[in-house]
């Protein structure tokens, strides 16, 4: 047929471009999951990988290829498929990957017409038919009528679910069966969805966690996750970053690896090459090499500011377009930051992470300013005939300046700076509007501001004053709000046995601020097994945050002799990702297996080794813990010597292991 003839053309020549096969292996293989854990529905992208360690417990694998194919023999293929992965994983580059080697014949030769769509674009409608949505994937097709009624096998993509700018509404879907009618565009992806339209046509979303949790679980016939770097594949990337260097690549993959919390987020590519470039930057313009250890970037305020001195400087990777005298530069790029730095502040507040050109106007931002090289290394720019967006070039750039924005303009605002209308009461003082917006990201359901506060508590350290100090920041002013922001900080602590992952990011602000004092005494407790007489609620809120980032507890968290009930329940939320946990000698009693038992019950459950000995763990105890080992999937090694287990007891385990195939000793 000539027009699938054009149709493969044009798909080749445009997903083709750009796509480089080296680095794309990890694609090619997903994780086969099975629905959002509890984790990703409520958290941050961020807070997701910190928490999990960059791992997912997730048994089976699926090839790209066999994505929309059925598992077995006598299983139906997939109507609704789902990807999902978290910010900068690769989501997009997976579609262009598939669409690119469908069009060369190479994979699933049996769907005639693939037709990807991005959310990004179909902002840019208030009403489409589904017949319409169908030409606008594929200009050249002459009779949409054959895909509407099924007549030929298509596959429908919808790229990035987290960019759309209308929440889908399963619960409210006004029902449409006429594909040539136009409706909202929100509701006919809930109507495809369902299966009111285009019901013989599968369809593949891809999307950020959270955003995903909005379709309903039961509609979805196949989840998949894009999984992050190995150890090899973080190298392979950072050795194609420094082609040129190896040696430089090599000492840049030794200081990711020497800091455990950005290890961790460095799986993921796009945070890898943020990450990356500024280790890379500073190392080579590091002179003095006896202060080497002590400066290297760690916190993310300070991967940030060098990595933003970078695109301001000659030594970005690609050429600049233009030179610029440095004090002309430094002029322009504070114009760009801060008209840039509200389109980032506003956005973030709204959930807004992709702006039109009538965004660009309603914020006052001179399109010729978005010419220059520094704009186009924060912002990037979508051009299709239809549209033009531009998107930072990772969701953290945005929240960085943002919080720059804040700072600044924080420290002569008179009103509320989160009201945009400007209607509040007066709000006077940087330390106001500091403590407000902490305030507001300990209270939002989302958690959209987590990453933004730790920024804007970075901004606050003396580090990233010297670095960004006569550009963005004035010299040494920290100084006048450092201790009070530390002190303000602290108070967010809780005073009583609750920690969530609140507790847990106010530490990280803590970090960010470079004010470690209460960190340092706990992991020093943690080393000599003396935590039982310092766990008062600010050292546990420590304590979890140091689950997840110490070395101390890499290879085995050991909490024995130290825990109570309260603690142990407060801890419950870190404790789940610990691989190897021991918790010996605790004066346990049944109630506390109660908790446990609830813990290992938890689809986001990853603990492997546990380890009870010598507690007070009775019959009563036992049946709990027999009752979440029935579906428990990670847990290997469990040791409960020493302690009063009766016969119910070890029938109760016994039972229970008839059905637990995972675990295999007792």
């Amino acid at each position: 047929e000539p027009m699938v003839q054009k149709h493969l053309e044009s798909l080749q020549s445009y997903y083709g471009n750009g796509l480089e096969t080296g680095p794309l292996q990890r694609l090619t293989n997903l994780l086969l999951v099975e629905g959002l854990t509890d984790i990703q529905q409520k958290e941050h992208d961020i807070l997701q990988i910190e928490a999990t360690k960059g791992l997912r417990n997730a048994s089976k694998s699926i090839p790209l290829e066999k994505l929309f194919l059925p598992l077995s023999k006598v299983s139906i293929p997939p109507r609704i498929s789902v990807t999902i992965g978290v910010a900068g994983i690769g989501k997009s580059t997976l579609v262009k990957l598939f669409v690119y080697t469908w069009a060369k014949g190479e994979i699933n030769r049996d769907i005639i017409f693939v037709l990807p769509l991005t959310f990004r674009e179909l902002n840019t409608y208030e009403k489409l038919s589904a017949e319409k949505l169908i030409c606008l994937a594929f200009p050249h097709i002459t009779e949409p009528n054959c895909i509407s009624a099924g007549a030929v096998k298509a596959l429908l993509i919808l790229d990035g679910l987290d960019e759309f700018k209308t929440p889908l509404d399963f619960s409210n879907t006004v029902v449409c069966t006429d594909p040539k009618k136009e409706i909202q565009v929100d509701n006919l992806i809930t109507n495809i969805i369902r299966g009111n339209l285009l019901q013989e046509a599968s369809v593949w979303v891809t999307s950020r966690p959270t955003a995903a949790s909005q379709i309903p679980g039961g509609l979805v016939d196949r989840m998949t996750e894009i999984r992050g770097f190995g150890a090899a594949e973080m190298k392979d990337f950072l050795d194609q970053m420094f082609l040129d260097n190896r040696d430089l690549s090599g000492q840049v993959l030794h200081h990711i690896r020497a800091n455990r919390s950005l290890h961790v987020m460095c799986t993921v590519p796009s945070f890898c090459w943020i990450s990356g470039s500024s280790i890379g930057y500073y190392l080579k313009n590091s002179t003095d090499q006896s202060q080497e250890a002590t400066a290297v970037p760690r916190t993310l305020s300070e991967i940030y500011s060098y990595y933003f001195k970078m695109a301001l400087s000659s030594e970005w990777p690609e050429k600049p377009r233009e030179t610029l005298r440095i004090e002309q530069a430094v002029n322009n790029s504070k114009k760009i930051v801060g008209s840039l730095g509200r389109l980032a502040f506003y956005g973030l507040l709204k959930k807004k992470h992709v702006f039109y050109e009538q965004d660009m106007k309603a914020y006052g931002i001179d399109l010729s300013l978005l010419q220059s090289s520094l704009c186009s290394r924060l912002l990037l720019k979508e051009e299709t005939q239809s549209f033009t967006a531009y998107y930072f070039s990772h969701l953290t750039i945005q929240e960085f300046l943002a919080a720059i924005y804040y700072y600044t303009a924080a420290k002569r605002a008179i009103f509320d700076l989160f009201t945009e209308s400007g209607m509040s009461w007066p709000k006077l003082g940087f330390l106001n509007h500091f403590k407000s917006a902490v305030q507001r990201s300990l209270q939002a359901e989302d958690r959209q501001l987590d990453i933004f506060v730790r920024f804007l508590s970075g901004l606050l350290s003396p580090q990233v004053n010297k670095l960004l100090s006569g550009w963005l920041l004035v010299k040494d002013e920290h100084n006048s709000f450092r201790s009070q922001a530390i002190s303000f900080l602290q108070g967010c602590l809780n005073t009583d046995y609750v920690i969530s992952s609140r507790t847990v990011n106010t530490m990280h602000c803590l970090y960010e601020i470079q004010h470690m004092e209460i960190a340092k005494t706990v992991e020093e407790a943690m080393k000599n097994e003396s935590l039982a007489r310092i766990l008062t609620p600010v050292n546990c809120s420590a304590l979890a945050y140091l689950l997840q980032v110490s070395d101390v507890c890499m290879e085995e968290t050991n909490l024995s002799n130290c825990l109570t009930y309260n603690i142990c329940k407060s801890l419950l939320s870190q404790l789940l990702f610990c691989h190897n946990l021991r918790l010996d000698n605790n004066q346990f009693k049944d109630n506390v297996m109660e908790l446990l038992g609830s813990m290992l019950s938890v689809k986001d459950c990853q603990i492997q080794k546990l380890s009870l000995a010598e507690n007070q763990i009775s019959n009563k105890g036992a049946k709990a813990l027999a009752r979440s080992l029935m579906v428990n999937r990670s847990l290997t090694v469990l040791d409960l010597r020493s302690n009063s287990i009766g016969p119910n007891g070890a029938k109760a385990l016994a039972d229970a292991l008839k059905k637990n195939q995972v675990l295999l000793s007792l």
